[in-house]
């Protein structure tokens, strides 16, 4: 039997789900909805088709101990809904900062469950930033309600390189002071 060790950050409740780091045993349901166009195209990072081993590769990293960035699992199981509903995460960024990051697999869009997650996310404040930042592409205004709702405000447009589009795309840049 192997024991898997859980990276050191917290299980944070998000109303209807947790978020909790992710497990080996994930890759499947993370693999099958990151694999999905629609949710590779909405990311920076998630390759289009994904590659074998990318999901397992992604959790390996979610998991080691010289991480930037903290992953969470949208776990819905404790309520009876999926194990998995998507995905949201922190990147370290320095000076106080980190960028919050965040995706919802195709059948949970349009429940809610993205602005939990951020909500809570940004109430539990794991890394003890003074400055939250987001990004989202500007074909995706879903997502910016997501964040506005949230508290973010809008900082501004830029430009970011989609892997799964394998192009640069305008972007709606947002940000969140604490405190």
């Amino acid at each position: 039997m192997k024991i898997e060790a859980i990276a050191a950050q917290p299980v944070i409740e998000a109303g209807r789900f947790v978020l909790r780091p992710p497990r080996r045993s994930d890759a499947g349901l993370l693999g099958l909805y990151a694999g999905d166009r629609r949710v590779a195209e909405g990311t920076r990072s998630v390759p289009h088709p994904l590659p074998p081993g990318a999901t397992e590769a992604f959790i390996a990293r979610a998991l080691s101990e010289g991480r930037r960035e903290d992953v969470w699992v949208m776990d819905g199981a404790a309520q009876g809904l999926d194990e998995v509903l998507g995905v949201i995460s922190l990147t370290r960024m320095g000076g106080g900062q980190s960028q919050i990051g965040y995706w919802v697999a195709p059948a949970f869009w349009n429940a809610g469950f993205a602005s939990e997650a951020v909500r809570a996310l940004v109430a539990a404040d794991p890394h003890d930033a003074r400055t939250l930042f987001a990004e989202v592409f500007q074909d995706n205004p879903v997502s910016a309600r997501v964040l506005t709702n949230a508290g973010f405000e809008y900082l501004g447009d830029a430009e970011a390189f989609s892997v799964a589009r394998g192009r640069v795309v305008p972007t709606w840049t947002y940000l969140r002071k604490r405190g």
